[in-house]
């Protein structure tokens, strides 16, 4: 069974200063349908969002935003468990932090982690351990952690779910008639070194994280698809259905 990488931002999972639960629940649901013909671990944002909920602490600093993260972890992972429950789906938390990813036993571990989940049934939902960590509160909103998270535990492919639908050949918010790349096999240096710009408030990405993503997936030989988490329909059709409406696939070649 081929393995799937779930990436789920902060965009999608805030609302109104807390967790989007009606979102949460859709992609819940997706992600039990997946299960089904792939394996699947998601790698999800919103824990900085759910604290919040609990504790309305100032998240410009950085420790206040670390705190609503640990505070907001066991909320979020809560909260997907009852959904997951429904399904009579077990979910689990796995903690991380991106230099896991640079030490080989550590990797090894966490593969050997998700693998024993997975061949249970079990769907892992992986974090960045905030409290001990800090990339992912500053610099990539959980996509890098994803990218790093798919190469370790030998997935097919990422997919990134955001408040962007897709990778266009200019910025849609300032070119009406900007145009969605839905193929891309190569990054530019020029994309790459642009400025991040978050769209949500809670949110520390933006496309030039997920190209970076994408660019580490090129890298190593795996895939990466990017589409809209507000809307799942092009996301189910490319995955279920097969059929490419909308997203943008990332690949060296076509699937």
């Amino acid at each position: 069974m081929k393995r799937l990488v779930v990436k789920v931002g902060s965009a999608v999972l805030t609302q109104d200063d807390g967790v989007a639960v009606m979102r949460m629940r859709s992609l819940v649901d997706f992600l039990v349908e997946l299960s089904q013909k792939f394996d699947v671990i998601l790698v999800s944002s919103g824990a900085v969002a759910a604290g919040f909920s609990k504790l309305p602490l100032d998240k410009t600093v950085l420790k206040n935003k670390q705190a609503l993260a640990s505070i907001g972890q066991p909320h979020l992972v809560e909260l997907y468990s009852r959904k997951f429950s429904t399904h009579h789906k077990i979910c689990a938390q796995v903690l991380v932090t991106s230099a896991n990813f640079k030490n080989e036993d550590q990797a090894a571990r966490i593969k050997n982690t998700v693998d024993t989940l997975v061949e249970n049934g079990v769907i892992p939902i992986i974090n960045e351990n905030d409290v001990t960590a800090t990339d992912e509160l500053v610099l990539g909103d959980n996509d890098q952690l994803s990218a790093f998270t798919a190469n370790a535990i030998d997935a097919e492919m990422l997919i990134i779910l955001s408040d962007i639908d897709a990778y266009y050949d200019s910025d849609p918010r300032q070119n009406a008639q900007a145009k969605i790349l839905k193929v891309v096999d190569e990054i530019s240096a020029e994309a790459l070194s642009l400025e991040a710009t978050p769209h949500g408030e809670f949110a520390t990405g933006g496309i030039v994280t997920k190209l970076k993503a994408a660019d580490y997936m090129l890298k190593h030989g795996r895939k990466m698809f990017l589409s809209s988490g507000f809307d799942l329909s092009d996301v189910k059709s490319f995955l279920l259905n097969k059929e490419h409406v909308g997203g943008t696939l990332f690949a060296k070649e076509t699937v």
